[in-house]
């Protein structure tokens, strides 16, 4: 575990890419549907049960959120995508923001993809999974909700996805997490840590 991550506090949130902190240091961002687990996600890894937004209601992120870890690392919280409920518009405007960070800030190091494990593997999970292999950005998936299921089911889930992603030509990883559970914490700290600080190839 990193006690690092427990320092994270919220710094604004950004309905236009020009309203972001300065684009320096390293962000590692958290892309996932709606209802996916990623504010739980977060608030877990953190120890910090308000620290992202929890809703009962799909789709509440519908803005960029900046988490400042220390002056040189963020945690960027994107919003959550597909939920059926939001209209065509606003859904626009999200899939413009969430594009613009993605090509355009720099800082941007590694994505955290949060996954249902009950629903792995969505279209835009996989939108995600070939942006990153087109720009070499390292990707770690989070099968979030790994307590809804049996351990072996769960496994079993992980084994799947693994296969399918297997053949990818990019940096990525992948893990069970329950944020209910605190399951998988010392494990997304790991892959943080090397998403941030990554080991120079020789």
């Amino acid at each position: 575990m990193n006690p690092l991550y427990h320092q994270a506090k919220f710094v604004n949130s950004a309905p236009l890419l020009a309203d972001a902190p300065p684009d320096q240091g390293r962000e590692v961002a958290f892309a996932g549907r709606s209802n996916a687990g990623k504010s739980s996600a977060i608030n877990a890894l953190t120890r910090q049960n308000a620290l992202a937004r929890i809703s009962k209601t799909p789709g509440r992120t519908q803005m960029l959120n900046f988490f400042e870890i220390n002056e040189q690392q963020r945690f960027v919280d994107l919003p959550g995508y597909g939920y059926a409920k939001v209209p065509a518009s606003v859904k626009k405007k999200w899939h413009e923001l969430m594009e613009n960070y993605l090509t355009r800030r720099k800082s941007l190091c590694g994505i955290i993809l949060v996954m249902d494990i009950r629903h792995p593997l969505t279209e835009f999970d996989r939108q995600m999974l070939e942006w990153c292999e087109h720009t070499g950005l390292p990707l770690h998936v989070l099968l979030t909700k790994a307590d809804k299921l049996a351990y072996g089911a769960a496994k079993n889930t992980l084994l799947q996805v693994q296969r399918e992603l297997d053949n990818r030509a990019f940096p990525l990883t992948i893990q069970l997490f329950s944020a209910l559970k605190k399951t998988g914490i010392d494990e997304v700290h790991l892959a943080l840590d090397h998403l941030f600080n990554p080991v120079d190839q020789d």
